[in-house]
């Protein structure tokens, strides 16, 4: 008796698409004839294709990539009440976004940071530290942040986040000459269990100084020409009374892994403007790049006189690769929405509203 076996093999993609190699045997007394191999060959491919297409129905490059890995799982739309446990655990409330990110944020209110000597910057402009939770369609929970700590802070906060099963992504600073010394810890979590991961990220919360909720008011208006800043980066930002920001999502579908990003979620260029006066403003913030885009983004950012601070990656398995550039600027608000947008222009991004 002769049995025969095809085995599927996938190849790298090419061009963004995904192949397979199939490669067969046969097992047993009898020999394939040249004939044999010529019949059996357009029958075994039918019978592959066949297997496939429903798999691959639909599937783009991030999906086809993320096959061999098992299918890649989408996030559930939730409501704000759904995370009233994890609000709970974390001692503070947060907020809805797109209908799948819950997100709750941990301003440095504590802290007085001066740049370039003279320069005292809000925890708006660049010291904010946020989490945002998502559920997914296998029963999980994703966490994922970006935390300021100053330099004494860092080490303990790192080993207690370790202690309690939350990762660290990145490690880097957002700000050029600055005083006390902050660093920014990007964190990660993933499990079934969301109340452990929202403990285990308060845990290291209370390794800081960062103080507790207060409420706020109504926002007022910003001493800066929104009008004027709209126009030149092409979009419209929001104001929360203290600085302006503009947000720019990725357009491709970003995947953690085997887990679809929400969009808008750890994949956005952040432009953040902090009124100083007379239409000047300080400029904070990060352009999201493909590998590809990075030395366009960097050239047009120093074309405007803006100054690089970081170069770095956010994210361990994320796919497509993305890399982030932290810039620094002070000036005239306007001029520098003008310095920012060929950086936009040079990435596949749209904007987007809220973080």
């Amino acid at each position: 008796m002769t049995v025969e076996k095809i085995n599927l093999t996938h190849m790298s993609p090419i061009n963004g698409n995904s192949t397979f190699l199939m490669v067969s045997s046969r097992h047993g007394g009898d020999q394939m004839t040249t004939g044999d191999k010529q019949a059996a060959t357009p029958r075994r491919r039918v019978l592959a294709a066949a297997a496939l297409a429903p798999v691959l129905a639909g599937a783009g490059p991030a999906s086809a990539r993320a096959m061999p890995d098992g299918a890649l799982v989408k996030p559930l739309t939730t409501t704000a009440s759904d995370w009233a446990a994890v609000a709970k655990a974390l001692g503070r409330s947060g907020n809805l976004l797109r209908g799948t990110t819950y997100h709750t944020p941990f301003p440095r209110d504590d802290l007085r940071v001066v740049v370039e000597g003279n320069i005292v910057i809000t925890p708006e402009l660049a010291l904010g530290a946020h989490v945002a939770f998502v559920r997914y369609a296998d029963g999980s929970t994703m966490c994922m942040g970006d935390v300021a700590v100053t330099e004494r802070e860092l080490q303990r906060v790192i080993d207690t986040w370790q202690a309690n099963g939350i990762a660290q992504t990145a490690l880097h600073k957002h700000l050029p000459a600055h005083r006390p010394d902050i660093w920014w810890v990007h964190v990660h979590g993933h499990g079934h269990d969301e109340l452990a991961l929202a403990h285990g990220l308060r845990a290291g919360f209370e390794r800081t100084g960062i103080p507790p909720a207060t409420p706020s008011g109504p926002p007022s208006p910003v001493d800066l020409d929104i009008a004027g800043i709209e126009t030149a980066l092409g979009a419209e930002g929001s104001s929360d009374g203290v600085v302006y920001k503009a947000v720019f999502a990725r357009s491709e579908t970003i995947c953690d892994g085997h887990l679809v990003l929400p969009s808008g979620l750890g994949a956005t260029s952040a432009f953040i403007f902090q009124p100083l006066g007379n239409g000047r403003a300080a400029l904070s913030g990060d352009c999201v790049m493909l590998a590809e885009e990075v030395q366009n983004v960097l050239g047009a950012l120093r074309r405007g006189r803006i100054d690089l601070v970081e170069l770095h990656n956010h994210h361990l398995t994320e796919s497509p690769r993305l890399f982030f550039t932290h810039f620094w600027a002070v000036g005239d608000a306007v001029e520098l929405a003008k310095a920012l947008r060929p950086a936009v222009d040079a990435t596949n991004v749209v904007p987007t509203s809220g973080v």
